[in-house]
């Protein structure tokens, strides 16, 4: 896959992400069920901007079940009735639900950031997963996954990483556009001058970097593993 091509698949993806299709919907008097497509098969996952990249590893890969599909389901009777008897009694309304399960392979890498103040141990390590479907793997790939346990560095070879920041677009004020009114500060205060002024903003689309790092992991060609185990025995 080109540089070109996955650029504008993260940008395709990143659209999918805003506005999710729904892929059913089912209504009766009382209750409304709604099914949304989820697309975890993208080899994309999204990490900070800034980071050192170098500091990617990979983690392992095992066989996993990953939902394709988001149920809500809202008893519209029962909850407008629980949001008047009981504030925190709708707090299931919808009852949401991942459904349709799909057998894949989740393979994970970590990183290292600086520790987030959330973060009460401060280690500043963090772990991403993408997902990938067992018939995207090579028979003999598959095979050996499935029937035996295989070192870190060798798993590791049947997989490319590849990261690049996808340009977004954004929408920033137009300073030279836009007319501002005069004034100052007054305790921290912006004070018009003119109290009957009033500001006109003008917005622009621009293209951007994004704030965050792509990740792309996809399955390696023989020739890429080939080259990867060698450089692994190289290291011994």
């Amino acid at each position: 896959m080109t540089r070109l091509r996955r650029l504008s698949v993260a940008v395709a993806f990143s659209a999918l992400c805003a506005l999710p299709a729904i892929a059913g919907e089912h209504n009766s008097e009382s209750i409304v069920v709604k099914v949304v497509a989820l697309h975890p098969f993208t080899h994309f996952a999204y990490i900070p901007e800034g980071l050192d990249l170098s500091s990617i590893r990979f983690e392992g890969v095992k066989m996993v079940k990953v939902a394709t599909q988001r149920k809500s389901t809202i008893d519209v009777r029962f909850c407008d009735e629980a949001s008047t008897r009981d504030p925190g009694g709708s707090m299931r309304c919808p009852d949401t639900q991942l459904a349709s399960p799909e057998p894949a392979y989740q393979v994970t890498y970590s990183y290292r950031q600086q520790p987030l103040a959330s973060d009460e141990y401060g280690s500043g390590y963090s772990t991403f997963s993408v997902y990938l479907r067992p018939d995207e793997l090579s028979p003999a790939v598959y095979q050996e996954l499935s029937q035996h346990k295989i070192a870190k560095d060798d798993a590791a070879g049947f997989f490319e990483l590849h990261t690049y920041r996808a340009p977004v677009r954004k929408v920033v004020v137009d300073e030279a556009a836009s007319t501002f009114c005069p004034g100052y500060f007054v305790d921290g205060l912006w004070t018009r001058t003119d109290p009957k002024c009033a500001d006109r903003i003008r917005n622009k689309t621009v293209t951007a970097a994004s704030n965050y790092v792509t990740v792309e992991v996809d399955p390696a060609l023989p020739s890429s593993r080939a080259k990867s185990a060698a450089n692994a025995g190289s290291r011994f």
